[in-house]
């Protein structure tokens, strides 16, 4: 299986067991995410260079209005999907094997965690693994240290509150906290001005 087939799998969000040839190529691509990681990590890189190696990553190329404040940790890579003027900041970790899809305009603030998995509940399958993606539309602000688990949409303009860890679906234009989160607040219409 190559990757591609093997991204696709993950897509149609269908189980990969533990100990099985799907099992062992995740753990393949995590040794390639953790040699590029480890490189962004280890040494300044000018912002040229960091959209580089996080292309690199990722295994696409990456807008020139990228910007990413390392360090930056994934146990994958290939299954990220970014758009125009996104900006990640520092500590971040993203969990990416059931897709990550990160839409224009889009701020990650500190230590945010994107996670794609989830583990078999039954401790004899505890090594079995369900994707499921995170879909974050356009100009979503994700504050520092929020968690967003697998399967869940973030609407467009929504904001994640610091620390808040995302279980469910998030509306557009919404501010949303705590834990798990809720809505706070609605943005009126006169903030969401678009271009």
């Amino acid at each position: 299986m190559d990757i591609h087939d093997f991204l696709a799998h993950l897509n149609r969000g269908e189980t990969v067991e533990g100990s099985s040839e799907l099992h062992k190529l995740m753990h393949d691509l995590s040794q390639e995410a953790l040699k590029i990681t480890a490189e962004l990590n280890g040494q300044y890189h000018s912002p040229e260079k960091v959209r580089e190696l996080f292309a690199a990553l990722i295994g696409k190329p990456v807008d020139s209005t990228f910007a990413l404040f390392p360090p930056f940790y994934s146990d994958c890579g290939k299954n990220i999907n970014v758009g125009r003027n996104v900006f990640i900041n520092s500590g971040c970790r993203f969990q990416d094997q059931g897709g990550i899809t990160i839409g224009d305009g889009v701020l990650i603030g500190h230590n945010v965690v994107l996670a794609t998995l989830n583990h078999d509940i039954n401790p004899r399958k505890r090594s079995t693994l369900y994707p499921a993606p995170i879909v974050i539309g356009a100009n979503v602000w994700i504050g520092a240290n929020a968690t967003v688990v697998p399967g869940v949409t973030i609407g467009d303009g929504a904001i994640i509150a610091a620390g808040a860890v995302v279980t469910k679906d998030v509306p557009a234009n919404v501010i949303v906290g705590g834990v798990p989160a809720k809505i706070i607040k609605t943005i009126e219409s006169n903030q969401c001005e678009t271009e």
